[in-house]
Formats: structure tokens, sequence, C-alpha cells
């Protein structure tokens, strides 16, 4: 099957989690809004096509079906490219494992719009400074020490038992976009998260994963999307 991706031109957002999969997996997609503009999406979020109807992207167009929501297009996407173990309560926690990493994004969004997305950085600095803070010094450590527990838990390398899974590869996304907008936060941690470190090295270094990173596909983060690095926001 082809696959259709529809997410924001520009910028990786939440679309990378699942871009990142796909390309992990050998699929083939077209990532259709690079190619055709972001109006693209918009028939689909009018309601002007059959099938779910999508709140945002990303969405992901499989035949006739239209899922939206990253932790849910990876979950369907998971069974059918062995990103996830067969059973049903390994497909569960890896659910449950994806939608803390949508918890923890959804904080990192927050961070430069604490008071509302539809105003500028810039009219919300003092506030995103405080929540900004507080969040690095907070829920940074909480959510990469439970990660880190997982992985202890299992196996140490893998998120799910002894094998590769979408969660991998989101952790290595999580961390990617951590180091890039808050650098010196991260760098305070970084003894307490080996496993994760270690993690994120050998995604980078999966044949699939390895060429994607090295080609223009892969968008580099900027301000535009979830993780941004603003300064200001990094202090420590």
């Amino acid at each position: 099957m082809r696959y259709e991706l529809y997410y924001w031109s520009g910028i990786q957002g939440r679309g990378e989690f699942v871009r990142l999969a796909l390309e992990d997996a050998g699929a083939s997609y077209d990532d259709v809004a690079r190619t055709k503009g972001d109006q693209a999406m918009m028939p689909f979020l009018h309601g002007k096509h059959a099938g779910a109807l999508p709140f945002a992207p990303p969405f992901l167009r499989a035949g006739k079906q239209v899922i939206a929501q990253a932790a849910n297009i990876l979950a369907f996407l998971g069974p059918r490219h062995g990103l996830v173990p067969a059973s049903e309560p390994a497909q569960r926690y890896a659910m449950q494992l994806q939608q803390t990493v949508t918890d923890i994004v959804a904080e990192v969004h927050d961070t430069h719009h604490p008071i509302s997305g539809d105003l500028y950085y810039e009219q919300q600095r003092t506030e995103a400074r405080k929540r900004a803070n507080a969040f690095c010094e907070e829920r940074i450590p909480k959510f990469l020490g439970y990660f880190e527990k997982v992985l202890d838990r299992s196996d140490g390398r893998h998120a799910i038992g002894r094998r590769h899974s979408y969660v991998d590869l989101s952790l290595f996304q999580l961390m990617s976009g951590l180091d890039y907008a808050f650098p010196n936060a991260m760098t305070s941690i970084r003894r307490r998260t080996t496993r994760l470190r270690a993690l994120q090295q050998r995604v980078a270094e999966r044949p699939n994963i390895a060429a994607y990173l090295a080609t223009e596909r892969r968008i580099p983060f900027n301000e535009d999307g979830i993780f941004r690095h603003y300064p200001e926001l990094d202090e420590r």
C-alpha cells in the first residue's frame, strides 16, 4: 500500500513521529503537503472527503481510511510493518508509552505558547520564561526519568521487550527535539539519561533512518515547529 501523509510543510512537528516510522519501515508514501502545498489538506479538514474527519494534521490516508492523531497512526502502522510486537498487551503498552510521549510534546509546545497558540511568542515571553523554567527543572527530569525506567524494565535497549518498535523511534525524536530546544537543560541531566542516549544513537544508525537523516526531507528543527530554541527559555 502507498500511503499519503498529510502534515504542515516547512516543519517537523508531530508529523515527524509518523514520518520516522514510515521511513524506518521502508514504506512507500507521499508527503502530500510538501509536494502540493498545505492547501492540499483543507478538503479533509473541512470534511469534503469520505471517511473519518480529522481535527488537525497529522493524518494518514491508507486506501479508503483516513487516520488522524500521531499515536493512533503509529498504532495502525506498527503491526503492519513490524514496528510493534504481535501480542495485544504489548500493543496496548506501546500505545500507552506513545501517549506519554504525546503528553510531554504538548508540554514542550506550551513552554513557548503558555497562554494561547493564537498569540505570537513575543506576546507571551514573560509567561513563557516561567513555564519553560518549570518545565526544565521539573518536567523534563520526570518524563525522561520515567522512560529510563521503561528501558531498564525491558532489556535496557528497547522500550518494548527485546525488539525495536515505533516507540523507540519516537523516543529518538523526543530526545533530538529536546536537545535542540533546551541544550543546557539536557546537558545538566545527561548522566541520568544514559539509556535514552544510547537508544538515540542506535536509532540514528539504523540504515533507513540514517539514510533519511542525510536527506533534505529531514527538515531541520526551527522556530516554527514544536521544538523551538529560544536561549532565554534555556538559561541555567
